[in-house]
């Protein structure tokens, strides 16, 4: 017998744990794409439950669905067009009132539609007490208690939404909201004049196709001039004729007042089922911002947060960094044995192993960081950050709500300047955009981490909060410069709001940061194995160089010379002779290794760039790799390991031994990490810069200046530090 299968939308407020309750429906059996023609973030998951194969689609959590956001239309869209088989509604059910909108809405969709009251215990803290079985039984539709975070309820709401798409009863009509009586007229008579004018063509129920043209929804107006033909016409403007009949009436727009109405019969709906304690109860989430976004102390505890973020970053990952470095040593030193020396051999270890094992011992870090900032979110630190920046942002004519895709640049920039579409000004969505980049995604941290680590040791970790402050600092400078000049405007009001301190599930964390991880995995058997092998191939020929010594006699000499000296010496200077041996010949392979490297085609184009780093103390080996990072910041570290680890060896170690013998100096590293911060963004990144402005113009504009203003500052850094060292 074939199994069932059903599809799933889960809808909700923002902050009612939507996604919380998915990730436990889903686990990791789900699949993270973008909605057709969009690039709003999509999640799917395909379960198996109760004997049925279960589509669940987690839609973008909206406040409404009047289509003036892109997640409202997703939202409408999908439960218009695709038609699910059931709407889990998600309440927050210590909102009540605010979440029942939305589930009004549903409600006049005429869909199957299953309420969830979530985040049931917080609203029993606070002395609310619903009566489930008395909503359930005025709205006509199942309603279920659910605890997200606890996965307390989330059976019963699939065996409720499986029964509720298995049954086959009609809609009733007393879930609809009722109107007053000059607007169910209205939409009486629109509804018998849709009936009778498009014979079926739209594929909306007319009541709701009439409530929205009374509503002047531009979407379906769009719609009924597509499908209804030649009557589209007739049928606008009839809809205008009812529109003007209930401005007159109401002496305001019919969308208002059919607003105002719904908040009325949502009013009624909560008197019915909602009672509160009479028992003052303690609002934990406001004891907390008392202290976390107090004025005087809210932004130097989100500072510490910051700093001590990057510091677990490095120093918790330097201990499984240094086990994953451990195993691609031994790999590459295995093969070295293994393998005859040919061409392959080298391209296999100073190619593809060099490369990308120089960049995969990074994952480690990359995870604590993502996990760091996915219990920023899940707690709800993240709207607290964004409300403390607010008055900073507003130095550069910007609100709170711009800090938001800001902050999540420090995980990727493609998705940070995605999320700057939410910003209701083109101005602002602009002046963000083009300032967010400057926030330090985690494809800079292995930079970071190789410099710093090599130069500043146990200050490693400090450095690096110090790179990331300097990239919002001066993200404020140029947003400030931009606003007064290019993008002059009023200062836009801002209204966050701040969802209660809760919990973070470790399964939500974990799924959030494995979701972010994948990418840097991809670009591992990617864009990164394929830069390294380019980078390999380039500075691997021409195989025939004329040396300026011939270093394989030079070799043999020494290697003679000394093993003379140790026959004839005391057993105690032997040790020593042999060591001195080792080194000079040691010596004498790595300058041949350099020498071969600057004559190769890299070396060539090095040489070319070599006049513009050289005054921010970065070599030919250096620019190179910054040339490189255009395409993906992560192959900036798989060039160096290429480039630098000319001795044979590919950890980390001998990486950072390396930099400290290339002449390289602390400033240099120092300039150098500044100027990864702020050069121009990575390929994907400078896509997403000209898809979302629109605009080549804005494009290379973001390119041009963000690497005008790294050179500029990496040059003050250097060439100010050299001054002040003498």
């Amino acid at each position: 017998m074939n199994q069932k299968r059903f599809s799933i939308a889960l809808a909700g407020n923002p902050n009612s744990g939507k996604t919380t309750i998915f990730n436990n429906m889903t686990g990791t059996r789900q699949k993270v794409g973008n909605w057709p023609g969009v690039t709003v973030e999509k999640k799917e998951g395909n379960i198996k439950k109760f004997g049925y194969d279960l589509k669940i689609i987690d839609l973008p959590g909206t406040y409404s669905l009047t289509p003036f956001t892109i997640e409202e239309i997703i939202a409408r869209d999908f439960v218009l067009e695709e038609r699910p088989d059931v709407v889990i509604d998600i309440i927050d059910a210590s909102n009540l009132e605010r979440s029942l909108y939305l589930a009004t809405q549903f409600r006049e969709i005429d869909c199957k539609v299953l309420f969830a009251l979530n985040m049931a215990d917080v609203a029993r803290s606070r002395g609310l007490k619903i009566d489930d079985k008395k909503l359930s039984e005025l709205l006509d539709l199942p309603v279920v208690f659910t605890v997200g975070n606890k996965n307390q309820g989330i059976d019963t709401l699939l065996e409720k939404a499986i029964e509720l798409a298995e049954s086959s009863y009609e809609i009733p009509k007393k879930r609809r909201v009722k109107y007053s009586k000059d607007i169910e007229n209205s939409i009486s008579s629109l509804k018998s004049f849709l009936e009778n004018w498009t014979e079926g063509s739209i594929p909306y129920n007319p009541r709701w196709t009439a409530i929205k043209l009374l509503e002047d929804d531009k979407i379906v107006k769009k719609r009924v001039l597509n499908e209804a033909g030649k009557n589209s016409r007739e049928i606008l403007q009839q809809a205008q004729i009812h529109r003007d009949f209930l401005m007159d009436r109401f002496d305001d727009d019919p969308e208002i007042v059919m607003t105002d109405e719904r908040y009325g019969f949502i009013a009624g709906i909560i008197k019915e089922v909602l009672t509160t304690s009479a028992k003052q109860r303690i609002d934990i989430s406001r004891n907390i911002d008392l202290v976390l976004t107090n004025r005087f102390v809210g932004f130097p505890i989100f500072l510490f947060f910051i700093w001590a973020m990057f510091q677990l970053t490095f120093s918790l990952g330097a201990y499984p960094m240094e086990w994953i470095d451990i195993g691609v040593n031994f790999v590459s030193k295995s093969l070295v044995h293994v393998l005859p020396n040919n061409l392959f051999k080298d391209f296999l270890l100073n190619g593809v192993i060099a490369g990308v094992g120089s960049v995969v011992i990074f994952l480690p870090n990359i995870l604590i960081l993502f996990f760091c900032i996915s219990i920023f979110e899940d707690t709800g630190y993240m709207s607290r950050a964004a409300f403390l920046m607010d008055k900073i942002m507003h130095l550069i004519g910007l609100h709170g709500k711009s800090f938001i895709p800001m902050l999540m640049g420090f995980g990727c920039n493609v998705p940070a300047i995605m999320a700057s579409r939410t910003l209701e000004s083109e101005k602002d969505r602009t002046l963000t955009i083009l300032i967010t980049p400057f926030m330090s995604c985690s494809a800079k941290l292995p930079v970071y981490i190789v410099l710093a680590g090599a130069f500043f040791g146990a200050r490693a970790g400090s450095v690096i909060f110090g790179i990331y402050m300097v990239g919002i600092i001066l993200s404020i400078v140029t947003g400030r410069l931009f606003r007064s000049t290019l993008l002059r405007g009023a200062d836009a009001p801002f209204v966050m709001e701040l969802p209660p301190y809760r919990a973070p599930m470790i399964k939500s964390l974990l799924i959030h940061m494995w979701d972010r991880s994948k990418i840097f995995l991809k670009k591992m058997g990617g864009i990164i194995l394929i830069g390294s092998v380019v980078v390999w191939i380039l500075s691997a020929f021409p195989q025939n160089i004329s040396y300026s010594l011939d270093y394989n006699s030079k070799i043999s000499e020494t290697k003679a010379s000394y093993n003379a000296e140790i026959e004839t010496a005391h057993e105690s200077g032997k040790k020593l002779l042999a060591k001195q041996r080792d080194d000079a010949v040691s010596e004498l392979i790595k300058a041949k290794k350099t020498e071969k490297a600057e004559k190769s085609f890299m070396g060539s184009i090095g040489k070319v760039l070599a006049p513009v780093f050289a005054p921010i103390g970065i070599d030919w080996r250096g620019s190179i790799a910054l040339l490189t990072g255009f395409v993906a910041k992560e192959i900036v570290v798989s060039t160096m390991g290429v480039l630098y680890a000319a001795d044979g060896t590919e950890d980390s170690a001998a990486l950072k031994n390396a930099l400290l013998s290339s002449g390289m100096t602390p400033l240099g590293a120092l300039a150098m990490m500044v100027f990864v911060l702020l050069y121009m963004p990575c390929l994907a990144t400078v896509a997403a810069i000209r898809r979302e402005t629109g605009s080549f113009k804005w494009m290379i504009f973001s390119v041009v200046y963000s690497t005008s203003l790294a050179w500029i500052v990496a040059f003050c850094i250097y060439q100010g530090g050299t001054i002040l060292a003498v």
